[in-house]
């Protein structure tokens, strides 16, 4: 069987080796490098599954490598997994924009392997052709695309991952919690005004169709039904 290919990036050679060990052990082929530059390069020149991204990098930083991925055509596709030891909510905000997971440092070698695999897991779980439309939004996942009112839209990593959470199950109430354990996992440092800033930025982005995310008062948001 094919193995998965990931691509670790951190500043710090003993994170870097204790990440690619355990990854290794677990049967993923895995390579490592230590810039941003690199990663960007490597990413756009080699196939990955998914990319394990330290925020805090000289020259280009995590943030900034995120971005200028997920704005190339050829890798906006790859998963990533943000590393980092900061907690600001700034800081959480930027990432949670970008990646589809966040672990912060120190963490456990054993929940880091878990979380890759399940976000390597969850990608290949969304076929190119399942899609959901609600109302005069069509939702497509495999492709990670959107359309209001047959007009395409884009939508950050995060926003796309909200909106699928919410449309799959319209008229069901989810708290910010459990929107953010549904997006990324448990147990993560996202704030409540956090979750805000992604429904004000993914109501703005659907237009006309903005109201079918409902506010739950006391509760959380839902999809309209």
């Amino acid at each position: 069987m094919e193995k998965y290919r990931i691509l670790i990036v951190d500043d710090e050679e003993d994170i870097l080796e204790l990440v690619r060990y355990n990854l290794v052990r677990e049967g993923y082929a895995v390579t490592c490098t230590d810039s941003g530059e690199d990663a960007v390069r490597l990413a756009k020149s080699e196939p990955f599954d998914l990319l394990i991204l330290d925020l805090m990098l000289p020259g280009i930083d995590g943030i900034e490598a995120a971005k200028i991925l997920r704005a190339d055509q050829k890798t906006h596709h790859i998963p990533i997994i943000m590393l980092t030891a900061k907690s600001e909510d700034a800081d959480i905000i930027a990432g949670l924009e970008l990646a589809d997971d966040y672990v912060t440092k120190p963490f456990s070698p054993k929940i880091l392997c878990a979380r890759a695999k399940a976000v390597i897991r969850r990608k290949g779980d969304e076929s190119d052709d399942e899609f959901l439309c609600r109302g005069d939004i069509c939702i497509y996942p495999g492709r990670r695309k959107v359309s209001v009112c047959k007009e395409p839209i884009e939508l950050s990593f995060t926003e796309f991952q909200i909106l699928l959470v919410l449309g799959r199950r319209p008229g069901w109430v989810f708290s910010r919690s459990q929107i953010v354990d549904a997006v990324r996992g448990d147990d993560y440092p996202v704030t409540d005004r956090s979750v805000d800033v992604q429904i004000a930025g993914l109501r703005r982005k659907l237009g006309v169709c903005g109201h079918y995310i409902e506010t739950v008062r006391g509760v959380g948001y839902r999809f309209k039904e």
